[in-house]
């Protein structure tokens, strides 16, 4: 199901060339010379749309800097008279919508701590009421496709028809290369419900490392995002927050040089034809797949129907622990990855629980319904 957004095109708020929408800045402005100084490096590349820098940081433990506050915002206003770039911050409260509109802020931005909590994007959304300004909202700090699609929702209610979602990634427990797991398939989800919203993707974020930046941004033009926004300092040896994912402004411009646009659509015919051609062929297998999956839960059903009648447990861990196994060799040597065929056959596992716990709880349920009604 579609949302129902009222939005913008991304064109009608920011400028959008040849070159990737570029939005650029320090993580945190930490003085008026630093600020000022970064915009015109940032400025001199060609390359940026807008200016970024974080006035309010709301940090996860009390103790570290969190913004240097209002006065922040007098030394974005002078950037922006001096560079000609337009300007955008994180809001927090309704306090720091107030502040950015007085200070002549161009763009507002939701950051991941606050999409998270719904009273603080309302308290957000409230104060924008009557506004025409762009916001972008990030996705909340945890996987939830539900609470970024709300903050969306609440933000463009208020009459914000200037809106984009920021792609920043997710926290995860699990081991990774990576600051904020990208869990591109969330990201996916929201473009597919809303192919209308400009989705940006925080490159910066997501890999907590300079090193990475390039090749996230280039994975992120390649799902068809609209944008970036990557953090830059004049000296990252010595920033206040986040040192390790900024780069200098010249580097900036490396990373942005070397990737390559490609085109959503392709308009050569013959290259259409077969493109189609290839696409239907995948139709017929995806169809094959789904009609084997539906004889397998069948099969599903009747394994936990004798499971009921004979008292055995619904999960077997040996016979779990073989299929994994024997499916994850398999796929090795058809070239499939293990962690690609251990995620599918989890799935069908998941749903062949569910089948058989429902086969066992409708029975039982069915039961207890008898007892009551003889009692």
């Amino acid at each position: 199901m579609k949302l129902n957004l009222n939005i913008q095109p991304l064109s009608s708020w920011i400028k959008t060339g040849s070159e990737p929408l570029l939005i650029a800045g320090p993580c945190s402005a930490e003085t008026e010379d630093q600020l000022v100084a970064t915009a015109h490096l940032l400025a001199k590349t060609g390359k940026v749309s807008a200016l970024r820098a974080g006035i309010w940081k709301p940090r996860t433990r009390p103790g570290e800097f969190e913004g240097i506050g209002s006065i922040g915002l007098e030394w974005l206003k002078r950037a922006k008279e001096e560079t000609g770039l337009p300007t955008t911050v994180e809001v927090a409260t309704g306090k720091h919508v107030e502040e950015a509109l007085k200070a002549g802020v161009d763009i507002l931005w939701v950051g991941a701590r606050s999409t998270v909590n719904p009273f603080t994007v309302q308290e957000i959304a409230d104060a924008l009421k009557g506004v025409d300004i762009p916001v972008m909202v990030k996705n909340p700090v945890n996987p939830d496709l539900s609470l970024w699609i709300g903050a969306l929702e609440r933000i463009n209610n208020a009459g914000i028809t200037k809106l984009a979602a920021i792609h920043r990634g997710f926290s995860s427990y699990e081991k990774s290369p990576f600051r904020n797991e990208p869990m591109w398939d969330i990201a996916i989800n929201l473009k597919t419900l809303a192919p209308e919203l400009p989705l940006i993707n925080d490159p910066s974020h997501i890999s907590g490392n300079r090193d990475l930046i390039g090749y996230i941004s280039q994975k992120a033009l390649d799902l068809d995002m609209q944008g970036l926004m990557i953090e830059s300092h004049i000296d990252p040896s010595v920033a206040w927050t986040d040192a390790k994912q900024q780069v200098t402004p010249a580097a900036l411009a490396e990373i942005i040089t070397h990737l390559t646009l490609r085109k959503p659509e392709i308009r050569n015919a013959e290259l259409k034809d077969k493109l189609a051609e290839l696409r239907t062929q995948i139709d017929k297998i995806d169809d094959l797949v789904i009609q084997k999956m539906a004889e397998r839960m069948q099969i599903v059903e009747q394994i936990g129907n004798y499971k009921k009648a004979n008292n055995v447990t619904i999960l077997q861990v040996n016979r779990w622990d073989e299929i994994l196994r024997k499916g994850v060799n398999y796929g090795k040597a058809l070239k499939l990855s293990a962690e690609f065929t251990e995620k599918l056959l989890e799935l069908i596992h998941a749903e062949s629980i569910r089948k058989q716990t429902e086969i066992m709880n409708k029975s039982e349920a069915g039961q207890a319904a008898e007892k009551l009604t003889h009692a």
